[in-house]
């Protein structure tokens, strides 16, 4: 392998991790993002109308996960029918800093 090679290698390499944070999500962002998300999310023993169950923990939870659950209700792919209308109204980057204000707080 020839020096320029291995310069280049090295240098995409070290840029990997800063591109990765980057798309992450802007957290503070997000904060303000969220509004809609305590109206059935922030309601301790809140249970859903249709169908009846209750209504998950989303706050500490895994930022991937969340980034998962919320595009797969933007495409379709989750058949919730409020959580796929609030789904199809965030734009991906709305997803990344909900997903990394969400990930960050400690229960």
């Amino acid at each position: 392998m020839t020096r320029a090679s291995l310069l280049a290698l090295a240098l995409l390499t070290f840029s990997l991790p800063c591109a990765a944070a980057a798309e992450k999500g802007d957290a503070a962002a997000g904060k303000t993002k969220v509004y809609t998300c305590s109206g059935c999310h922030g309601i301790t023993g809140w249970k859903n109308a249709y169908p009846n169950y209750h209504v998950p923990k989303i706050t500490g939870q895994n930022y991937d996960y969340l980034v998962t659950a919320l595009s797969s209700y933007k495409k379709g792919e989750r058949s919730h029918p409020t959580m796929r209308a609030q789904g199809e109204s965030l734009s991906e980057q709305d997803i990344r800093d909900i997903s990394a204000y969400l990930s960050s707080i400690t229960p």
